[in-house]
């Protein structure tokens, strides 16, 4: 049981490290984030992938429309929205509002698939969004009718959006399919659809001289390796020892070490406000995905950090 909370705690700090890192490197467009982390992944899962992949690609082309809905909205798109985020607000901001994807998710089931919120889980989305604004607000709450809004919490909402959307679709179709070889030919597929936005990108902005930077290889090398791969091993195996709920509550973590690794590493302010506003946001959380509501939980950032 220990063995499975070191694990879990390991999960945590690689996908805060996705955001931290995201944050350090975005001196790259974010599209050349996505795209090179994507390149690394692939080859990371080429021996692990590739024979599963193969051997269920007639699965694949059956459920051609929900795969390619999958691989879009979570493996391609989810964290080019991170990553475009982090070029405008804090690491803090946007880990605190990934935290909103499964109470999004849980929404999106009862307007999509019709599945009933409960009062409590009503009373969780309440919370969780008042904390997500206060945190972006910094506490100042009374400000938003003439704030200027930053656009980095603005592109947030693409990308809780597509988790949720992929949340959905994750639990009605990934049993069909093999996970190493789903996220082998997801990973290939998105570096076919964003290349040519990546070249695009470059046409637009120029080629990024800091692409061969020693300290932007490191980063888009562990964003391929850490969050990628060992962190989704590590956390089906947590799952397999705790069950998805107690496993998926660990998760509600990364808005806390986000902020410490944001302090320590990228020398971001924490206000008290926003440390009230993440504990807010975790709080509403545990409410709305709580009992029969654990499946949002376990798909959340499974494959794509």
């Amino acid at each position: 049981m220990i063995y499975a909370y070191i694990m879990m705690v390991f999960v945590v700090i690689f996908y805060a490290g996705n955001i931290l890192t995201g944050k350090a490197i975005n001196e790259l467009p974010p599209f050349t984030i996505a795209f090179f982390r994507l390149v690394v992944a692939f080859m990371i899962m080429l021996p692990f992938g590739l024979r599963s992949g193969w051997a269920y690609r007639h699965k694949f082309l059956e459920y051609k429309k929900p795969f390619m809905m999958m691989t879009l909205t979570g493996i391609t798109f989810f964290n080019t929205f991170i990553y475009g985020a982090l070029q405008f607000t804090t690491s803090t901001n946007v880990s605190v509002l990934e935290t909103v994807i499964p109470v999004a998710t849980v929404v999106l089931s009862a307007i999509l698939l019709k599945e009933r919120l409960r009062n409590v889980q009503l009373a969780g989305v309440f919370v969780s969004l008042i904390g997500a604004v206060w945190v972006v607000l910094d506490g100042d709450i009374f400000s938003i009718a003439n704030m200027d809004w930053n656009i980095g919490d603005g592109i947030m909402i693409g990308a809780i959006g597509s988790w949720a959307v992929y949340s959905i679709l994750v639990k009605k179709y990934i049993h069909l399919f093999p996970q190493f070889g789903a996220l082998f030919v997801m990973s290939g597929i998105s570096i076919v659809v964003l290349l040519p936005i990546v070249i695009v990108e470059w046409a637009i902005a120029g080629v990024p001289m800091e692409l061969t930077a020693p300290a932007n290889i490191t980063g888009l090398v562990y964003l391929g390796i850490f969050p990628s791969f060992i962190a989704l091993v590590l956390y089906n195996r947590g799952v397999e020892a705790l069950g998805a709920s107690q496993a998926s509550v660990f998760l509600n973590f990364l808005p806390i070490v986000t902020m410490i690794g944001a302090y320590l590493w990228l020398d971001e302010t924490i206000t008290i406000m926003k440390m009230a506003g993440a504990l807010t946001v975790i709080f509403g959380v545990m409410l709305t995905t709580r009992k029969n509501n654990e499946s949002a939980k376990t798909r959340f950032r499974k494959t794509a950090e």
